[in-house]
């Protein structure tokens, strides 16, 4: 299926109206500008990456990832958006680095079966051969090894994201046009293929993107408009439901990564700001989002992050975090030229929310 239908074009125009109504729709706003609208509660870094082999790392988007036997042994790894991909420990210091092209977005999903092993698979949209990049994390080892390239024919893939449906594996990339395509993912004896499932479409350029795969909702952000909702199974119709517009109070343009994060029975979903560099929280209630507050990162020893782009969540014990953490891209590191990725802990967004 392809396209969107008629029903999905009304929604999208509604949406525009939606907008228009709120001041929205890409207002520019200063890079590193004061949080407008609802105050951002400030929430500390508890850690940053630290990359000494490359002065100006032009970083976008990370995945965090630890193992559920001892989440001591953890990963997060992020894109270097000219130059490949990096591997960090919970402290930030790197383990691989992978000069694989400018790699976009990223994300995994454990799990998938190679020669009769489970590995975590990664996967990142790369920007130049206009395809995806595959990689398979040793969930024993903690090493990370090349896995194959796999092309599509849909121009730059610019955002991206995966997801599960029962034992099956997708990967979702998405364009500037605000096309996102579901490709099943399926492990060969010649490597990694994928098969086109479904081509979803807003209106305009779109990048960060979600799979809730308890709740089997694909979220995808449309920058300058907001955040959509769509049923993730393929057979579905690919209409786009509105979850939340681009108001400038609280999500501003351009609307960049999305996470979700499950705390006992609760869930988050988690968007990154980038016109205010802050981070609104709604708690997801089957089809009702109630917005909780939003956190800017800063304050404490560490830097503040400004003009943020990727973010991702884990949810549970990782590291020294035995609810959870968020990681989330900085554009300035304080010298004005290195990026990096800062880490939170979820305890401390709870508390500065006011969460259970």
């Amino acid at each position: 299926m392809t396209g969107m239908s008629n029903s999905s074009s009304l929604l999208v125009s509604a949406a525009a109206l939606v907008l228009t109504a709120c001041g929205g729709g890409g207002t520019a706003i200063p890079q590193g500008s004061a949080a407008l609208g609802d105050p951002a509660k400030p929430v500390a870094a508890a850690m940053e990456t630290v990359v000494t082999t490359d002065p100006t790392v032009d970083a976008d988007d990370p995945v965090l990832w630890a193992d559920r036997r001892n989440p001591a042994r953890g990963l997060l790894i992020g894109t270097d958006k000219s130059d490949g991909l990096y591997v960090h420990d919970l402290t930030g210091k790197v383990l691989q680095f992978f000069p694989d092209g400018p790699l976009n977005n990223v994300d995994l999903r454990e799990g998938f079966v190679v020669d009769g092993k489970s590995y975590v698979l990664i996967a990142a949209a790369e920007r130049d051969r206009f395809g995806i990049v595959t990689y398979l994390l040793d969930p024993d080892t903690l090493v990370v090894k090349p896995y194959g390239f796999l092309p599509t024919d849909m121009g730059e893939p610019y955002g991206f994201c995966m997801g599960k449906r029962g034992d099956a594996f997708y990967v979702l990339p998405n364009t500037k046009s605000g096309e996102a395509r579901q490709y099943r993912i399926t492990a060969t004896p010649a490597g990694p293929a994928i098969a086109l499932e479904r081509t979803m479409k807003v209106a305009t350029q779109t990048e960060g993107c979600v799979v809730d795969d308890a709740a089997q909702v694909f979220y995808l952000g449309e920058e300058d408009a907001g955040i959509w909702r769509f049923d993730f199974d393929p057979a579905s119709p690919p209409t786009p439901t509105l979850v939340y517009a681009v108001d400038d109070k609280v999500l501003t343009a351009d609307t960049e990564g999305l996470t979700i994060l499950r705390d006992g029975p609760r869930t988050y979903l988690i968007a990154s700001s980038q016109g205010d560099s802050t981070f609104p929280v709604w708690e997801v209630q089957g089809t009702v989002y109630a917005y909780k507050g939003r956190f800017a990162v800063e304050g404490g020893a560490i830097d503040n992050v400004t003009v943020t782009d990727g973010v991702d969540a884990w949810s549970g014990p990782i590291g020294s975090w035995p609810e959870g953490a968020i990681a989330m891209h900085d554009t300035d590191d304080g010298d004005g030229r290195q990026q990096n990725y800062k880490l939170v802990d979820w305890r401390d967004v709870k508390k500065a929310l006011g969460l259970p």
